[in-house]
């Protein structure tokens, strides 16, 4: 079962990232990288790494996908226009792809399996260490610096999609900061004696 369940997230996950690249509509490709998230949080649960696969299935599909839907939808890009500039860039996109591709074949003629490889996918966690204190223990302790650049790579995709997102649009009443602060208190509030049983008239 667990030797099925491996090939159907492993071809879910290839199927998800290639309709991820070829789809013509870009929230259809959003939905096939779900897919493909989905997929691998999958192949990580059979690997004995529960957490990382509810850290992918919340972060990303949770909160990453749903924030490339809406920067998708919100913002007004002409892709006809877009596919139409991308006819120029085919054959070097198509030399990268087959270069890739040669790499991969030289690097799976060259793999060979470790004796030890089936043991440690049976205990991936060191004894009487849970799985959660172990990725802690290499997340917090030998890949402290990586994990903080990671940390600061989002931050810059999330000012970068606020960014791009925020548009001045006419007849839009926005906070004006500076108007604010160098207000007179005098002009902007008025005293009114008002008196009993008497309403205030504009």
């Amino acid at each position: 079962m667990s030797v099925f369940a491996f090939y159907l997230f492993a071809i879910s996950a290839i199927v998800g990232g290639l309709f991820t690249v070829i789809s013509r509509q870009p929230v259809h490709s959003v939905l096939w990288l779900i897919l493909a998230f989905i997929s691998s949080a999958g192949l990580f649960v059979l690997l004995g790494a529960e957490f990382v696969a509810m850290l992918l299935v919340i972060v990303y599909v949770g909160a990453v996908m749903v924030l490339f839907l809406f920067v998708v939808m919100m913002l007004d890009v002409d892709f006809a226009e877009l596919k139409a500039q991308m006819a120029q860039y085919m054959p070097v996109a198509l030399l990268i792809g087959l270069i890739l591709l040669m790499q991969f074949s030289i690097a799976y003629g060259a793999w060979q399996a470790d004796a030890a490889a089936e043991g440690l996918r049976a205990n991936p966690t060191p004894e009487d260490v849970q799985n959660t204190v172990a990725l802690g223990r290499i997340l917090y302790d030998q890949y402290f610096l990586i994990f903080q650049l990671s940390g600061l790579i989002l931050l810059v995709a999330m000012i970068g999609a606020i960014v791009l997102t925020l548009r001045h649009r006419e007849n839009v009443k926005r906070q004006d900061v500076l108007a604010q602060m160098y207000r007179d208190p005098a002009e902007a509030v008025k005293l009114k004696d008002v008196k009993p049983g008497q309403g205030l008239s504009r």
